[in-house]
């Protein structure tokens, strides 16, 4: 783990448990509630993990915060101001690319604001997100092949889709160079009831 990844990690975790312990919720209560290990739990708030994107939603969504809650410190500010380069990455890719949260609004509906880069050969997976959930992007360069339950479609620059969130879906990088788009994630009622199980 690199040492903005360590720092990354140790500020969510730094969260999680303020956000855990303003609950009153023993580290067993939280790991049910969000459907995951106690073990997960222990370790994403030391900051000794580098969880997965499905399981940060998971703990965010059982915490009732939302995802950009967790990456970026608490200010009671009507304009948040991420200037490039200070997103959080959340994904790296095996080649080299990258899924960078950007920027989010406050629960119950949670809107967050995604930069990926797929490098070629890249290729994330993403479990159904909360029922309801809405996805867009637009790529700026290069193509993505998107996966979305049984339909796959090419997606080239300029290119937009809207597309069911709640069910698995899966971005590539088929291509022979490096793919950007920006992503829209749109998640309704965030902590008002258990997460929809993925794969």
């Amino acid at each position: 783990m690199d040492q903005t990844t360590a720092d990354l990690a140790s500020a969510i975790g730094a969260r999680v448990r303020q956000e855990r312990q303003a609950r009153r919720w023993t580290l067993a209560r939280l790991a049910e509630t969000a459907g995951v290990s106690r073990r997960m739990v222990v370790n994403v708030e030391q900051g000794a993990a580098n969880p997965s994107v499905g399981t940060l939603l998971r703990i965010s969504d059982a915490l009732g915060v939302g995802l950009p809650a967790l990456v970026e410190p608490p200010e009671p500010k009507a304009l948040k101001v991420t200037r490039h380069g200070e997103g959080a990455a959340l994904w790296t890719g095996e080649y080299g690319g990258r899924g960078v949260l950007v920027a989010g609004t406050e629960p119950p509906d949670v809107l967050e604001l995604w930069d990926w880069t797929l490098a070629p050969g890249d290729r994330h997976v993403s479990e159904a997100h909360t029922s309801g959930t809405q996805e867009l992007i637009q790529v700026q360069e290069g193509a993505i092949r998107l996966e979305v339950a049984d339909q796959t479609v090419t997606l080239e620059a300029g290119d937009a889709v809207a597309f069911p969130g709640d069910v698995e879906h899966a971005y590539a990088n088929l291509g022979p160079e490096a793919a950007r788009f920006s992503l829209a994630v749109f998640e309704p009622g965030v902590g008002s009831g258990p997460r929809n199980e993925g794969a």
